[in-house]
C-alpha cells in the first residue's frame, strides 16, 4: 500500500514540473507525457478504487422506472443473539450434540444446537411445539443482546426499496405488530395481512473459537429454527393477489415457495396447485420477480420450474446454491456437479443461466414469460436476459453488486479499505460451446457477451473484509437490481 502512496506522490510531482516545463515542451511531446503519466496513475489506484469509480459511471437510473411496487407473502422477524447466552437464559446446561430434523422440546433444541456448533455448520430447523416456542422467543426478543430486524424475504426486498422515496410498496404477508413497527414508513401492509402475532425466526449466531461446555466452534455461523405456520402455508397469498387491484402496481415481487417444503408432500403440492392459480389471476401486463431460496426436495423445485410457476414470472433471482440444486432437479447442463469448489466457474454459472432460459424461458412456440434472471455469488454477478424485453442491465447488475459491498459492511457507500476483489481476474463463458475468453478490467468491470439471443452482463462484488450484517443480503441484492432495471 505504501508503495502505491510514495508512486502517486511522485508522479503527481512530475506532472507538476510538466505544467511548469509546458511553454518549453512541443504541444505533442506535453501530450503524450501527460497521458502516458495519468494512465501510470490511474492504475496506480488501488483495483477496488477503480472499480467502483467506473460503477459510479455505470449505474445510471433508467429511463422509466418503477413507480408502485407490490412484494409478497413471506414475512416475520428476525432475532439475532448469541446462542450460547439464550441457551443460558433458558436455563439449559451444555450437552452432546445430536441432530433432530424435528425440533420437539428446549431438550433437542440444546442437543441440535450443539451438534451443529461443533461442526460450525448453519442449519435451519422447525419447532413443532408452538406453546414451548413462544416462551423461548419471548425470552429470545427480550433478551438485552437480542437485536430484531424486518426478516422474510419478501419484507426484506419491500424493506430494500422503501428506501427509495419516489416509491411506494405494498407489503402482503403475515405482519404481526413487532413487524409492522420495525417497517419503513413508505411500506403499505393491507389490514387483512395484518395478524395478532409475530412470527419470530430465532437466529443463534456463534463465533469461530467459541465455548460452550465441551463444544468449541471451528468456524462462525447460525442456527435458526421457528415455529412458522403462516408462511409455511402461504396464507397470505390469496390476500397478496386481490390486493392488487386497489393497489395497482406496475412490478408484483414474490417470494415464500421454498417455505412450503415443511408440509406434507399432499398439501404441498395442493398448496402449490392453489399459488399457481393465483399468480396466473395477476394481470399479464405486469411482471412478476420471483425470488427463490433454499430448497432440499428436489421433486418439488422440478414441479416449480417445468409445469408449474416459472412459466408465469418474467424474473428470477437466485444464488449459487439454488442455481445447482435447480439443474441436478431438472436434469440440466453440470448436473452430475455435486458442489461448487470455492468460487463457482463463470462458465458453468452461464451455461446453466442459458439453458435455463432456452429451455424454459420465453420463446414463439413456448407459452412462457420468462425473460431474465438475477444471478448473485459472493464474488460476482450475472444478469441473463432474453434480448429485447429489458433495458439498462449493465447498470442493474452494477448496483447490485454495490449493493452488496455497503449492505455486508454497514457503510452508506463502499469503503475500499474495507473490500477486495474476489472475482476472478480471467473466465471463460462456457463449458458446452466453444468459449469467448474474458479478462476483467477493473476499469470497465461490466462485462458483456451474447449467445444465441440471450445477453449477459457480469460484474465482480467488492467483497467485505469483516462482515457486519449478511442476513437478507440477497434479497437486497435482487431489490437494487431491480430498481435499476428497465421492462420493455
Amino acid at each position: 500500500m505504501w508503495q502505491r502512496s510514495v508512486c502517486v506522490g511522485l508522479l503527481a510531482l512530475v506532472l507538476g514540473y510538466l505544467c511548469v516545463l509546458g511553454p518549453e515542451l512541443p504541444p505533442a511531446a506535453l501530450r503524450q507525457l501527460s497521458a502516458s503519466l495519468l494512465g501510470t496513475l490511474r492504475r496506480a489506484r488501488s483495483l477496488e478504487a477503480r472499480t467502483v469509480a467506473a460503477w459510479q459511471a455505470a449505474i445510471v437510473r433508467p429511463a422509466r422506472g418503477w413507480a408502485r411496487v407490490a412484494v409478497g407473502v413471506n414475512a416475520c422477524v428476525d432475532v439475532v443473539l448469541s446462542g450460547v447466552k439464550l441457551l443460558e437464559a433458558l436455563g439449559l446446561e451444555p450437552s452432546d450434540g445430536k441432530n433432530h430434523a424435528v425440533l420437539n422440546s428446549r431438550q433437542d433444541l440444546r442437543e441440535a444446537f450443539a451438534h451443529f456448533m461443533e461442526r460450525g455448520a448453519a442449519a435451519e430447523r422447525f419447532f413443532s411445539d408452538a406453546e414451548a416456542f413462544q416462551d423461548i422467543a419471548r425470552t429470545a426478543s427480550e433478551h438485552p443482546a437480542a437485536q430484531l430486524y424486518v426478516g422474510g424475504n419478501a419484507a426484506l426486498i419491500g424493506q430494500k426499496l422503501a428506501t427509495n422515496p419516489d416509491l411506494k410498496i405494498l407489503l402482503c404477508g403475515p405482519v404481526g405488530p413487532k413487524l409492522h413497527e420495525l417497517l419503513d414508513d413508505n411500506v403499505v401492509v393491507p389490514p387483512e395481512s395484518m395478524q395478532e402475532r409475530d412470527e419470530f425466526h430465532l437466529i443463534l449466531e456463534y463465533q469461530a473459537g467459541e465455548q460452550w461446555g465441551r463444544v468449541r466452534a471451528p468456524a462462525a455461523n447460525r442456527f435458526i429454527f421457528s415455529h412458522d405456520l403462516s408462511n409455511g402455508a402461504l396464507n397470505m397469498l390469496e390476500v397478496f393477489v386481490s390486493s392488487l387491484d386497489e393497489f395497482q402496481p406496475d412490478l408484483v415481487v414474490l417470494s415464500g415457495l421454498h417455505m412450503m417444503e415443511g408440509q406434507s408432500k399432499e398439501m404441498r403440492h395442493r398448496r402449490l396447485m392453489e399459488a399457481v392459480s393465483s399468480i396466473s389471476d395477476i394481470p399479464t401486463d405486469i411482471p412478476i420477480h420471483l425470488e427463490l431460496a433454499s430448497m432440499t426436495d428436489q421433486d418439488f423445485m422440478s414441479n416449480i420450474m417445468h409445469q408449474q410457476v416459472f412459466p408465469l414470472v418474467n424474473s428470477i433471482g437466485l444464488n449459487e446454491q439454488e442455481l445447482l440444486f435447480l439443474t441436478q432437479s431438472a436434469s440440466g447442463p453440470h448436473a452430475s456437479l455435486a458442489s461448487w469448489s470455492g468460487i463457482p466457474d463463470v462458465g458453468v454459472v452461464s451455461d446453466i443461466l442459458f439453458w435455463i432460459l432456452k429451455e424454459h424461458g420465453k420463446a414463439a412456440e413456448r407459452a412462457s414469460d420468462l425473460t431474465r434472471i438475477h444471478f448473485h455469488t459472493l464474488a460476482y454477478h450475472i444478469l441473463a436476459t432474453v434480448d429485447g424485453h429489458w433495458g439498462n442491465q449493465a447498470a442493474a447488475v452494477a448496483a447490485g453488486a454495490r449493493a452488496a459491498g455497503t449492505q455486508a459492511c454497514a457503510t452508506d457507500t463502499i469503503d475500499t479499505t474495507k473490500v477486495f476483489l474476489k472475482a476472478p481476474l480471467e473466465f471463460v463463458t462456457s463449458h458446452t460451446e466453444a468459449p469467448a475468453k474474458i479478462s476483467l478490467n477493473p476499469d470497465k468491470p461490466v462485462v458483456h457477451w451474447h449467445r444465441e439471443g440471450i445477453s449477459f452482463h457480469f460484474t465482480p462484488v467488492l467483497v467485505c473484509k469483516d462482515p457486519v450484517r449478511t442476513v437478507g443480503l440477497g434479497d437486497a441484492i435482487s431489490a437494487e437490481g431491480l430498481l435499476y432495471s428497465e421492462v420493455y
